[in-house]
């Protein structure tokens, strides 16, 4: 049958189609969490699962359903009320939507990976190692130094270009210490995605609920007693399982090549870019970033120009940073994100909102917060949190800071539960997986919970 969610949207839960769709979606997901196992790369069953669960949309959409109970006339008389001329403008519409969804993530991240390789190619990372060997800092030194910078970093640069930027840190430093690589990554995600809850720009969520007016900019600082306290546990508990061991000396050229400090400070100023125009301009964040790779690229037009009048063999070419950006990491995204929005077309997000957040039932905005963390460590929690902004959701700041928090901090119990997380399985590939983060995820929702302890002593329900 079809039914109606809040607000007119429609409901085919219950419909043969629907469910179809949820196992496909279940299907892919085991594929990913078994990467280490069955060898196939993250992006591709989710690729796979989004172009049939759309299927399976189009055929609900078009009164295809498999059983006689559907009811077209219901559906029909929907798409004419909301003024929707037929079933295929109707489908057309959901499509577009969720693609410009996974557009503005993939453009920040193209931006930001591309610079991370520029920063890479002129030896930067490999300076680092060489400066940690001979300073004699040991592993847990640099454990601590990451995590330190990426909770402090996050608020302002957002945990996403954070975490790729101390995981290549890491990467660098460890190289050969797989051991290292998979706890520090890990610490690196949880502290990222723990920095990013107490500000507006930290996250597309925090975005999300300070755009919709439920808390203002500095009321997000009261979450960072429960945010240091979210990373903090899992690090104590991580950081006695690092090897006392000082990083191994790269066998590589650590010489700094030229323009290396201008390519830094072009990618600091992109970040600056990017947080200006939403700020300041109310302008997407991605937008500042494309705007900051013209940066790159002017740059790189006035080297190559210059290279080419003293006849070196190989000018600088920039383009060749951006086609290493990470492109399983991209299309994993793009999957994830089509998955999801096929699933909230079918009406699955908003019936599991109305479930947790119903004001007649006994869960209480308390446990449909830490729920809501719960499921934003499976599902992407852009459309978890949009779910829940359009319920409006009878809940004053101390609870609206608490979702903020568990969207925020439940992604990091899975490694594919935040943009930071899958980033890193990309940039560390085959050190840094599922199984790796699976590992820590006990003391992780250790720290979870306590962080919310925290706020709920500090601030009350």
């Amino acid at each position: 049958m079809v039914g109606l969610l809040a607000e007119g949207a429609l409901d085919f839960t219950d419909t043969t189609l629907g469910v179809i769709a949820v196992a496909l979606f279940v299907a892919a997901y085991a594929m990913v969490v078994s990467e280490d196992l069955i060898h196939l790369r993250k992006s591709k069953p989710v690729i796979l699962a989004a172009g049939l669960i759309w299927i399976l949309v189009a055929m609900t959409y078009h009164g295809w359903e498999l059983t006689d109970s559907f009811d077209l006339a219901a559906l029909q008389a929907h798409l004419h009320n909301s003024q929707i001329r037929d079933a295929g403008d109707a489908v057309s519409a959901m499509v577009g939507h969720h693609v410009r969804d996974f557009a503005e993530i993939f453009l920040f991240l193209t931006v930001a990976m591309t610079y991370i390789s520029a920063i890479g190619e002129r030896n930067v990372f490999l300076k680092i190692n060489a400066w940690l060997v001979s300073a004699g800092f040991g592993m847990r030194t640099v454990f601590w130094a990451t995590g330190t910078l990426a909770f402090l970093i996050s608020p302002v640069a957002d945990n996403l270009t954070t975490a790729l930027l101390m995981g290549a840190v890491v990467v660098t430093v460890g190289k050969g210490n797989a051991r290292f690589i998979a706890a520090s990554c890990t610490n690196v995600v949880v502290a990222a995605n723990a920095g990013g809850a107490f500000s507006p720009f930290g996250d597309i969520t925090t975005l999300m609920v300070w755009q919709s007016g439920k808390v203002h900019s500095l009321e997000f600082l009261k979450l960072i007693p429960a945010s240091l306290v979210c990373w903090l546990i899992p690090a104590i508990a991580m950081h006695f399982f690092i090897p006392k061991e000082r990083p191994e000396q790269t066998r590589q050229d650590a010489e700094l090549k030229a323009g290396w400090w201008l390519v830094i400070l072009l990618f600091l100023l992109t970040i600056m870019t990017a947080v200006l125009f939403h700020s300041m301009l109310h302008l997407p964040p991605f937008l500042g970033m494309t705007t900051g790779l013209s940066y790159f690229f002017v740059y790189g037009y006035i080297r190559r120009m210059k290279e080419r009048r003293l006849a070196m063999a190989q000018p600088l070419d920039v383009f060749r940073n951006v086609a290493q950006v990470e492109w399983d990491t991209l299309l994993f995204f793009f999957g994830v994100i089509m998955c999801v929005g096929g699933l909230t077309e079918l009406g699955y997000l908003a019936a599991v909102s109305h479930l947790i957040y119903d004001p007649n039932g006994s869960v209480g905005p308390l446990w449909a917060n830490i729920t809501v963390g719960g499921i934003s460590a499976v599902l992407d929690n852009v459309p978890v949190m949009f779910a829940v902004i359009s319920m409006h959701p009878d809940m004053d700041l101390s609870m609206w800071l608490l979702v903020t928090l568990t969207a925020g901090i439940g992604g990091s119990l899975l490694s594919v539960g935040s943009a930071a997380g899958v980033a890193l399985m990309g940039s560390a590939r085959g050190v840094y997986t599922f199984g790796s983060h699976l590992r820590w995820t006990p003391v992780i929702l250790l720290g979870y919970g306590l962080s919310i302890w925290i706020h709920v002593t500090l601030f009350g329900t």
